[in-house]
């Protein structure tokens, strides 16, 4: 792909993760190319897996298109629940991430719509225990993953636990992790359900330069039952225009960055 094509297939990305969806007029204008070129952008990022072509029109590619996992309802209505508020939460993530970064990704669906966020991304290496995200980006032939293997032991989930994947944790080293959560806390920190998950999630905590929770504003000032790290460990937390101001500044006095969007 020539340099003024990609970059121009890049833009086009980039306003699709913002709206998810578009018109080949609207994206003509906006990127000031004739239709005849988006179309030609579009045939060859929808080969990448990237968008998908409707009549008239494009939408990014997000759905859990993969055979394995298409019985399972329970995942899309979980990426329903306040999904424009994790669009905006993964695009701020994504803009976090360098090039020759290093960044694990745990299971959760804001955690999948930041690596969709990354899917047009180069120079990248991305580490997850998600099945999910590893299928994700399997198509990706510029993106380097690495699945930390291991066991899943609950029904509807795609977060790989057990010895397998904590000791692969063990020998990696991350720029930046992007995780999710069931609550965070200011007094009590980051929080998931799942004991064995908790575990893993904190091994990666540990092993990482800086930890960013990427998280609705629905779990924030929540607590759950397993400890994944302390608020003196979390580096960031991106989340939506909905967290209530007084609970922001609580963060920010225990020295956590807040990116609302």
């Amino acid at each position: 792909m020539a340099a003024k094509t990609h970059d121009r297939a890049n833009q086009i990305l980039h306003l699709l993760l913002q709206k998810g969806t578009s018109s080949v007029e609207d994206l003509a204008v906006t990127v000031n190319a004739s239709s005849a070129s988006v179309r030609r952008d579009l045939i060859k990022l929808e080969q990448r897996g990237l968008v998908h072509r409707t009549h008239g029109g494009v939408e990014l590619a997000g759905k859990l298109t993969y055979e394995p996992f298409r019985f399972d309802a329970a995942f899309p209505l979980r990426e329903e629940r306040f999904a424009d508020e994790k669009r905006r939460i993964a695009i701020a993530a994504a803009a976090m991430v360098a090039e020759g970064d290093t960044i694990a990704l745990s299971p959760g669906t804001t955690t999948t719509q930041v690596a969709r966020s990354l899917r047009h991304r180069e120079g990248i290496h991305l580490v997850t225990s998600a099945v999910n995200i590893g299928m994700e980006l399997s198509s990706q032939p510029n993106a380097k993953v690495t699945l930390t293997g291991g066991s899943i032991r609950w029904p509807g989930s795609f977060s790989m636990v057990g010895a397998t994947a904590f000791h692969s944790i063990q020998k990696l080293y991350f720029d930046k992790v992007f995780m999710g959560a069931t609550g965070i806390h200011p007094q009590y920190g980051l929080t998931v359900i799942e004991s064995d998950e908790a575990l893993i999630l904190a091994e990666m905590a540990r092993h990482s330069r800086q930890v960013v929770a990427v998280v609705d504003a629905s779990k924030l000032g929540m607590i759950s039952t397993n400890k994944v790290c302390e608020p003196s460990q979390i580096h960031t937390i991106i989340t939506d225009n909905n967290i209530d101001p007084e609970l922001a500044e609580q963060f920010r006095s225990q020295h956590i960055h807040m990116i609302i969007v």
